[in-house]
């Protein structure tokens, strides 16, 4: 590909980009022998793919309709992500296929510890599922915070993670065709949401990171995670959450770069009051001297001009999701404030 002038983009080395003198871009993204073939250069698409015959045996199988589990689908709206046959297959291999719909995907009240007393469950057997929902999480936001936290128990996995799991496939069961739309828009903004559960964790008292990157309004990368040292003040677990988002940021602008395409910036990262009135404040406090290398690189960033930080109320704040369990009316009306939607459903 490098030899007919493709070049692998900085923040993805999967991705391999083309730009002709008209202006035109093609871009492929490889996954092993898998091709994706997009961009609007129709006579470069072409000729790469002539090119890709004469060196290996391919099979053209069309426009994008699925790829390694995901549904895509095309309306006048926009493009729709799901994984709809794959949830259908996970509740028949699990035996849940007739199980009852719950309206969340985990209880806001139950929080899971080790759970030593309790029996013990097959450990393959809920690894293989831990490592199914995981999977569906790259299209499903909405389980993505619980999907997390069953996955910090597969080296031990007790009757009560397993029942949490459970939990989320009973929510599958009455959504299965909830995905994310990608909707057409003028304006390119990248914007970060981040959040953080601190000290939330029974286990080890560690706080719960989550954030999710918007462009054009769309959101595109997400993501909950136990953060990896404890944090001494719920400043502290913000701006290590902030951090991440922020780097999330500057990977897509890369990126973006990559494709020529232009953003409407600056960035803007939406978080907590007490951490942006930090990060604005020149001068070290005490409760700061444990996050300086975070906080330095936030304040850079700000300085250029790169990003700027708004606070944002709580019953806004779409990272939310992916830092605790909801209530059903706060859970619901995120989800849909995360772009997520059913085209398959007939309500």
């Amino acid at each position: 590909m490098k030899e007919s002038g493709y070049k692998q983009s900085q923040g993805d080395h999967t991705l391999f980009i083309k730009h002709s003198a008209t202006g035109g871009v093609t871009a492929l993204l490889v996954y092993v022998d898998d091709i994706i073939v997009t961009g609007n250069d129709e006579r470069e698409k072409h000729e790469v793919k002539q090119r890709l015959a004469t060196e290996f045996e391919i099979k053209e199988l069309g426009k994008l309709k699925y790829f390694f589990g995901i549904e895509v689908a095309y309306s006048t709206q926009g493009i729709f992500i799901s994984q709809q046959n794959y949830v259908t297959d996970l509740l028949a291999e699990i035996g849940k296929i007739g199980c009852k719909p719950v309206s969340i995907p985990k209880d806001p009240n139950h929080k899971l510890g080790e759970a030593k007393e309790e029996p013990m469950v097959d450990k393959r057997m809920y690894q293989r599922l831990v490592g199914r929902l995981i999977y569906l999480a790259h299209t499903r936001p909405d389980i993505t915070y619980s999907v997390s936290v069953i996955s910090q128990f597969m080296h031990d996995p007790r009757e009560p993670h397993l029942q949490t799991a459970y939990k989320v496939l009973h929510y599958l069961k009455g959504n299965p065709g909830k995905g994310i739309l990608f909707k057409k828009n003028n304006t390119l903004a990248l914007e970060a949401y981040t959040d953080a559960d601190c000290v939330g964790s029974l286990v080890d008292r560690r706080s719960t990171t989550g954030y999710c990157t918007f462009l054009g309004g769309n959101m595109v990368t997400w993501r909950s995670k136990k953060q990896n040292v404890v944090a001494r003040s719920s400043v502290e677990s913000e701006f290590r959450v902030i951090a991440q988002g922020l780097c999330e940021l500057l990977w897509l602008k890369i990126i973006l770069d990559d494709l020529r395409i232009k953003w409407d910036g600056p960035m803007k990262l939406y978080c907590d009051k007490s951490a942006i009135n930090i990060a604005h404040n020149p001068i070290q406090h005490d409760r700061t001297k444990y996050i300086e290398i975070d906080r330095h690189f936030i304040k850079e960033k700000l300085e250029e001009g790169v990003v700027c930080m708004s606070y944002v109320p709580s019953e806004h704040q779409l990272a939310d999701i992916l830092t605790k369990g909801l209530n059903s009316s706060m859970f619901h009306n995120l989800v849909f404030k995360l772009g997520m939607e059913d085209i398959y459903s007939s309500a």
